[in-house]
């Protein structure tokens, strides 16, 4: 049987907000079968529980916010997709602010700590959302287009292309696809950073965004070129970072997917609007299980290797 996810151990960390630069705990905690992952706002004078689900998700604006009533956590992506490429099923992350945060700007901070408070196989199925026809989403015409697809793919792969007018980023790969049966998330896809433009940084922090942003915690361009001493961390940092973004806001449906997904420009909101699309129309996917754990993809069914 292939079987649920969840840590050994607890395990901490402290840091700032992407946006609302507020310092921050983090406690990741084992979770029994079938909890899901489950962020906790410890901050609040009742602590309340926001379980994750694709209509959990109530805001989108430059990251995805969950809610429950009037509590809310958001940059939840990074964190979710840590969790998504590591395999981790049933999860407490108990948080002192309204924002996860930011740590490097990756997901290998998050994939380190998973990783380091070890994670165990529970005696539960693991559960897969299957995608059993193709369902769509897209706006805008010509040069404006975006769209994101699920199609039925016997495994976990995501293609993604951006399309951004820029010199730094013109001249690196626009286009890439990671399938988690071949690649290896904690190499080729956890240590893409998030990324921004001088340009938009007084705007943004006009608006109360961007606060806690900086050299540290992502790549920062200005018209012409990368600010950032060290360069990038791979040659398609850019597009990676995206898929990055794209396994943490998809695992927000509460599951795995076994699907193939490919998307054009997409974003947080369109990720989400994908997985209503799907949740709206019940003939096109299924809940799925692996007495034989043999049968399932071997990427999904392998725990990824330490570092």
């Amino acid at each position: 049987m292939l079987k649920q996810r969840t840590l050994q151990s607890l395990t901490k960390a402290v840091g700032v907000g992407l946006h609302s630069g507020q310092r921050v705990e983090l406690t990741l905690r084992p979770a029994q079968p079938d909890t899901g992952i489950v962020f906790r706002r410890v901050d609040l004078p009742q602590p309340v529980d926001i379980p994750i689900t694709a209509t959990a998700v109530t805001d989108t604006r430059l990251a995805s916010t969950i809610s429950n009533g009037g509590a809310k956590v958001f940059t939840v992506e990074h964190l979710m997709s840590a969790c998504a490429g590591l395999g981790i099923d049933n999860l407490y992350i108990d948080i002192t602010a309204e924002e996860v945060p930011i740590l490097d700007g990756s997901a290998s901070s998050f994939v380190f700590l998973l990783q380091s408070a070890g994670i165990v196989e529970q005696n539960a199925p693991k559960r897969f959302i299957r995608v059993l026809k193709t369902v769509e989403v897209r706006e805008g015409e010509g040069a404006n287009v975006k769209w994101a697809r699920l199609d039925p793919h016997h495994g976990y792969k995501l293609s993604f292309e951006i399309d951004f007018h820029h010199p730094a980023v013109d001249s690196t790969g626009q286009s890439v696809v990671f399938d988690m049966d071949t690649d290896v998330y904690t190499r080729d896809i956890a240590r893409a950073r998030t990324f921004g433009f001088t340009r938009d940084v007084e705007m943004m922090r006009a608006n109360g965004l961007a606060l806690g942003g900086g050299l540290d915690n992502a790549i920062v361009m200005d018209d012409y070129k990368v600010l950032n001493s060290d360069g990038l961390r791979y040659d398609d940092e850019f597009v990676k970072h995206k898929i990055l973004d794209a396994m943490g806001d998809l695992f927000l449906i509460g599951k795995p997917l076994l699907a193939s997904y490919v998307a054009f420009r997409s974003g947080h909101a369109m990720n989400n609007k994908l997985l209503r699309e799907l949740l709206s129309q019940p003939d096109a996917y299924d809940i799925v299980t692996f007495d034989d754990a043999r049968k399932a993809p071997p990427g999904l069914a392998q725990l990824a290797p330490a570092w």
